[in-house]
C-alpha cells in the first residue's frame, strides 16, 4: 500500500489541537505545542551522520501549508543530492553571520588561541614553539584564510609536504591546527566537522605504515645492577631517576611533580589529568624505597615547590636532565624513557600480573574497549603489590655468576 501524503488541509491546520506531531507525509510534520503555538517539522534520517534529525521548517502562520510542503520538497531534494539539509541550514546561516562581520583569519584564531592556553601549559617554551611550528608550516597556506573557508583540502595541501618525511611534525602541526579550529567552532566562527580530522584527511595524504620507534631500553635483568650505580651518582638529577625506575613514570611526570601531590601517610602521589598523557588524574603508588627517595630529596633542603627542583635555581629541571646523568654513566646506549619498558619487560616475563594491572600502573588507556568498560576503578590495591615487587627486584644484587641473589639492598635514607 502506497504511503499516503498530504494528510493535512488548512482547515485541519487551523483549528485547536491538542500538543503533539501531525504528519503530512514525505517526512512533513504540523507540530503543535503545549499553548497551542504550531511550527512545521522536516523529520529524516540521514545517512551521513547516521542518526535522525530534525529540522525547523518555519512556525505557522507566518508559514502556510503549502509554503511548507515546498520547503520539505527543498529539503528532499537536498538529501537526494547527498547532504543533509539541517547542516546545509547550519552553514548558511553561519556564513550569513560571519560576512556580516564575524571574520577571523586563521593566523588571529592561532594566537588567539595560544594566548588562551599558555597560562595553563606547564612547560614555558610551549607558547613559542606553537607559534613557530604553525608559522613554519600552517600560516603560508591558512594564515590570511578565514576559517569559515578552510577545509580538508587545504590542510592537506600544508601536511602532504612534510608528511613522508617529517611524519612526528606533520602529525604535530595536524594536531595543533585541529586544537585551533575547535576553538574557532566553540567561538562560532566556523560550523560543521574540523578540516584537521584525521578521518577526512585520510584519503588526501600519502599511504605509509607507522613506524614505532622504541626507546632504546636496559634489559630487566640488569636492573640491579644498574641501581647501586645510579645511587652512587651524587645530585638530584640521580634521585630523580631512581624515582622514575621506581613508579614506572614519564621523565615529565616527575620533573614538574610538586610536594602538594604527594601524600606520604597514605603512600600515594596523584599525578593530576592535565600533566597527563592520557588527560586522566593517575595515582602512583609510593613504595618504601620511592618514600626513601624522597626523604633523600628532603635532606637536600632545597626550597621549592618542585619535588626533584634544579639545585641552583630551584625550578625544574631540564628535560634533558636524565640523558646527561646517563652519558656521565657511561651509559648513552639507553634512555630514561626505556625504564618504562625495562618495566614493561620484566611485568611481562618474571612477574604474574594480569596486563590490564601493568597497563594502568604505565598510565596506558586499555586498548579493549570492552573490557576496558568493565575496568571502572584504578585496580590501586593489586597496582600497589605489583610496584613493591618491582623494587624489591630493583634491588636485588646480581651475583658475579650473573644470577640475582634474594638479598634487598639498604633503601632507607
Amino acid at each position: 500500500m502506497a504511503r499516503r501524503i498530504n494528510r493535512l488541509n488548512d482547515k485541519f491546520v487551523s483549528g485547536k489541537r491538542p500538543g503533539g506531531y501531525y504528519p503530512d507525509g514525505n517526512n512533513l510534520y504540523l507540530q503543535v505545542g503545549a499553548t497551542g503555538s504550531k511550527s512545521w517539522l522536516f523529520r529524516y534520517g540521514c545517512s551521513i551522520h547516521g542518526k535522525e534529525h530534525e529540522m525547523g521548517l518555519g512556525a505557522y502562520p507566518t508559514f502556510s501549508l503549502v509554503e511548507a510542503r515546498e520547503r520539505a520538497n527543498k529539503a528532499r531534494q537536498q538529501l537526494a543530492d547527498g547532504n543533509c539539509p539541517l547542516k546545509l541550514k547550519q552553514d548558511a546561516a553561519q556564513t550569513k553571520r560571519l560576512e556580516a562581520g564575524n571574520i577571523i583569519t586563521f593566523a588571529e584564531a592561532a594566537e588567539e588561541y595560544i594566548k588562551l592556553q599558555s597560562p595553563s601549559w606547564t612547560n614555558a617554551k610551549h607558547p613559542q614553539q606553537w607559534r613557530t611550528t604553525l608559522e613554519t608550516y600552517a600560516f603560508p597556506v591558512l594564515g590570511k584564510l578565514p576559517v569559515h573557508r578552510i577545509d580538508n583540502t587545504l590542510v592537506a595541501e600544508v601536511l602532504e609536504p612534510i608528511w613522508l618525511t617529517k611524519r612526528e611534525t606533520a602529525e604535530r602541526v595536524q594536531q595543533r591546527i585541529g586544537s585551533v579550529m575547535d576553538w574557532c567552532k566553540a567561538k562560532k566562527y566556523r560550523s560543521g566537522d574540523n578540516p584537521a580530522d584525521k578521518v577526512l584527511l585520510k584519503d588526501l595524504l600519502p599511504k605509509t605504515d607507522k613506524v614505532v620507534v622504541h626507546q632504546p631500553a636496559l634489559p630487566f635483568a640488569e636492573i640491579g645492577a644498574f641501581m647501586p650505580k645510579l645511587a652512587a651518582m651524587p645530585g638530584i638529577a640521580s634521585l630523580a631517576v631512581q624515582f622514575i625506575i621506581l613508579t614506572a613514570t614519564r621523565t615529565g611526570d616527575v620533573r614538574f611533580a610538586v610536594w602538594g601531590e604527594i601524600d606520604e601517610t597514605k603512600r600515594l602521589w596523584t599525578i593530576p589529568a592535565e600533566r597527563m598523557k592520557t588527560r586522566k588524574e593517575h595515582t602512583v603508588p609510593l613504595t618504601d624505597a620511592a618514600l626513601a627517595i624522597l626523604q633523600k630529596v628532603k635532606a637536600e633542603m632545597i626550597k621549592s615547590d618542585f619535588v626533584f627542583p634544579n639545585d641552583r635555581t630551584g625550578k625544574a629541571m631540564s628535560e634533558n636532565f636524565g640523558t646527561s646523568l646517563l652519558k656521565r654513566m657511561d651509559k648513552s646506549d639507553i634512555t630514561i624513557h626505556g625504564f618504562r619498558s625495562t618495566f614493561r619487560d620484566w611485568a611481562s616475563e618474571v612477574s604474574h600480573y594480569p596486563s590490564d594491572v601493568v597497563e594502568m600502573s604505565l598510565a596506558h588507556t586499555i586498548k579493549n574497549k570492552t573490557e576496558g568498560a568493565y575496568r571502572r576503578g584504578d585496580l590501586l590495591a593489586k597496582r600497589t603489590k605489583l610496584m613493591a615487587d618491582w623494587a624489591a627486584y630493583c634491588a636485588l644484587i646480581p651475583s658475579e655468576t650473573g644470577a640475582n641473589v634474594v638479598q634487598l639492598r639498604e633503601v632507607a635514607a
